[in-house]
């Protein structure tokens, strides 16, 4: 059974016993009937640990037979080598030999939370990823576990519980969980209540986000069992992506994975599976990405994952940080390849109206080797290895900009015919204004600029020098290795360029470049650098202005937290000092203020200060307001403190008008909240 784990030992004094041990679920269904009472008392301690959050499982044990038992180890070698239904015979032979076991006792165990793991789902939740709990524990221990992560509250409009033992149960429960929650708010969406203006980067169904920030759902392994079938597997997710938390508890690797599977096969969502034992081995292969936790459990986990680290909080930089910053860098890789590659091709479409589309190609052969490998690769590689449109430390301060990758705003088809469009624009302007400058353009010494070679080498410098601004304006993070690159693939154009029309290169190949001071000629023009330099310029401002505009007046999230980024990055040492300086003296106003009397006598009172739900519904958005059985409390004390705070709240004006006092006050009000919450 893969529900729990069987051993047979032989004790000193030569007899044969098997010992069992797993969830009480499943071994309770395997003892003898003459442990009824004991697995009644057993019971009542299993529930007890569980509602302290331990751990628990159930141990018990069997006395075999010598001659049964070499029987059975005979059937079970032909089982293991048998090639028809070994996994379903293996499986009868263990039934066979679990049952009928005597209780031996139950374990319960305190497994504490690693640092940050609540802080860690908070987070995750503000960045609009959906988190699912897959544990074997009792209910009892999972929702202890929902309450200590924060994914479980007490202000939830209600938790739903389904643990139905047959389908019809199961099916009865699920709908009944999803007729609660639509009802409530379908009524409360169509009345416009708690319902506000989303931003750019919001799901475009406003009532599955209303509706998810207010259930929790909670599956036992048996009812699950059920809901994965094909006639409940449906209406299982619909409830399950209609409530903010989902805890399945009791559950079996094999169900791990099929939760996964179902949402993978349903739903048009990334998935990323987590853990750090044996048991979650399956749902961790199973996921698009599979994270392994190294620890105490073994290293099984690690093996079969993608990623691996000590500590579930590393999850949130692998995530905010990392992974968004891989998908700014391959969406800008894939813009930029393709806005280049389109820019040029399409020369060759125009030069087609003139050369009645023969074999005659724009460019240099040489130049069309050259162009993708070594011209314009580096660059591009450089952008797609170290860009980072906002820093570490504003990625995991706004978990919000993780969620235009979750939307795919980044690349999709409209930004594809963005840099297709951009791409052909540039080809033309690539193409026409040096060949109307040539029309009419002539050399210092009056002869006409018409021959082919030089038409060709203004257009290719043209180009590199475009794509090459291109890049630098495409680039959000500027690093030694870039500016290596971009300004070392212009230099070494130009030094292929002019060795390849050079008199060397032509005595050792004669053949292969016979344009010999085609480039030195071409490029001692001024007229020529002029037409580059207008060809630059119309082919690289519309794309500035629009940047700008589109930053001005649209910007996104990403813009705003960049530009905060920039305005602290510009901040000088004065003004690091006058807040160094600032900060003391708040520090001293501080000290003063501490002498005062605070809230002990609040706190030694013993009055319970908790807010039920019916207050936190009736005044929604204020805190202070939503009791009423203690607010002689606050204002009491307020009153207390507002006679001690005005004497220094005159003589403690800073330069900006607010007084440290006021800030004391502020921050005094926010832990008295914080206290009468909580």
């Amino acid at each position: 059974m893969c529900d729990f784990f069987s051993c047979p030992v032989r004790n000193p004094e030569g007899q044969l016993k098997l010992y069992s041990k797993g969830a009480d679920t499943i071994i309770f269904d395997l003892l003898d009937q003459s442990n009824e009472e004991l697995m009644y008392t057993t019971s009542e301690h299993l529930n007890e640990f569980a509602g302290e959050g331990l751990r628990t499982l159930a141990l018990a044990y069997k006395d075999l037979d010598e001659d049964m038992f070499d029987e059975w180890m005979k059937k079970l070698l032909f089982a293991s080598t048998s090639l028809n239904n070994r996994e379903e015979s293996l499986g009868a032979l263990y039934e066979e030999i679990e049952e009928g076991l005597m209780l031996l006792g139950a374990t319960a165990i305190e497994d504490k939370l690693q640092e940050g793991v609540p802080e860690t789902i908070s987070c995750l939740t503000l960045a609009n990823i959906k988190i699912w709990v897959l544990t074997g524990d009792k209910l009892e221990t999972a929702m202890n576990i929902g309450y200590s992560c924060n994914m479980l509250r007490d202000d939830m409009n209600e938790v739903f519980i389904i643990s139905g033992h047959t389908l019809l149960e199961v099916q009865r429960e699920l709908k009944n969980a999803k007729e609660r929650i639509m009802g409530p708010s379908r009524d409360r969406f169509s009345s416009g209540q708690d319902v506000g203006k989303t931003d750019m980067y919001a799901s475009d169904s406003v009532f599955e986000e209303t509706i998810i920030a207010e259930y929790a759902l909670i599956i036992n392994g048996h009812s699950l069992a059920h809901a994965l079938e094909a006639d409940l597997e449906q209406i299982l997710l619909d409830v399950a992506c209609l409530c903010k938390t989902v805890i399945c508890c009791r559950v079996t690797p094999l169900q791990k994975a099929q939760v996964v599977e179902l949402v993978k096969r349903h739903k048009r969502a990334v998935t990323l599976a987590i853990g750090d034992g044996a048991n979650d081995v399956s749902m961790i292969k199973t996921a698009h990405i599979g994270v392994g936790i190294s620890g105490q459990e073994g290293m099984q986990a690690v093996l079969a994952s993608d990623y691996s680290f000590a500590q579930f909080r590393y999850l949130q930089r692998l995530l905010l940080v990392h992974g968004r910053w891989s998908y700014h860098r391959m969406c800008n890789f894939l813009c930029y390849f393709f806005y280049k590659n389109f820019a040029f091709t399409l020369v060759h479409f125009w030069y087609g109206f003139l050369c009645g589309f023969s074999a005659q190609t724009v460019y240099d052969q040489w130049f069309i080797t050259l162009f993708n490998i070594v011209y314009t690769s580096l660059p591009v590689l450089a952008m797609g290895l170290f860009d980072q449109d906002v820093n570490e430390q504003y990625s995991l301060r706004y978990p919000n900009l993780y969620r235009p990758g979750q939307l795919n705003l980044l690349f999709n088809k409209r930004k594809f015919f963005t840099c297709t469009l951009q791409g052909v624009c540039t080809s033309f302007v690539l193409f026409f204004i040096p060949y109307g400058a040539f029309l009419s353009a002539v050399r210092d010494d009056g002869s006409h600029i018409t021959d082919h070679q030089s038409f060709a080498v203004t257009i290719a410098t043209s180009l590199v020098i475009v794509v090459s601004v291109q890049i630098g304006l495409d680039t959000n993070y500027w690093t030694a290795v870039n500016h290596f690159f971009v300004w070392g693939s212009l230099a070494v154009y130009f030094a292929i360029l002019f060795a390849m029309n050079s008199d060397g290169i032509f005595r050792i190949f004669p053949s292969q470049f016979p344009f010999v001071g085609t480039a030195r000629n071409t490029l001692n023009q001024k007229s020529v650098w002029l037409v580059i330099l207008l060809t630059t310029v119309v082919c690289t401002m519309p794309v500035v202005a629009m940047r700008f505009l589109k930053t001005d007046l649209h910007p996104t999230q990403t813009d705003k937290v960049r530009l905060l980024q920039q305005a602290t990055r510009r901040q000088g040492p004065q003004e690091q000092n006058l807040r160094r300086v600032r900060r003391t003296s708040s520090r001293r106003s501080a000290y003063a203020f501490a002498h005062q009397q605070g809230y002990g006598e609040l706190i030694t009172s013993g009055k319970n200060m908790k807010v039920h739900t019916s207050s936190t519904s009736a005044f929604p958005g204020n805190s202070l307001g939503r009791t009423h059985s203690s607010s002689s409390w606050i204002e009491s004390m307020l009153k207390k403190r507002g006679d001690s705070n005005s004497a220094v709240e005159a003589e403690e004006t800073t330069d900006s008008g607010i007084t440290d006092q006021t800030r004391v006050d502020v921050l005094s009000e926010h832990s008295l909240e914080t206290l009468y919450t909580n």
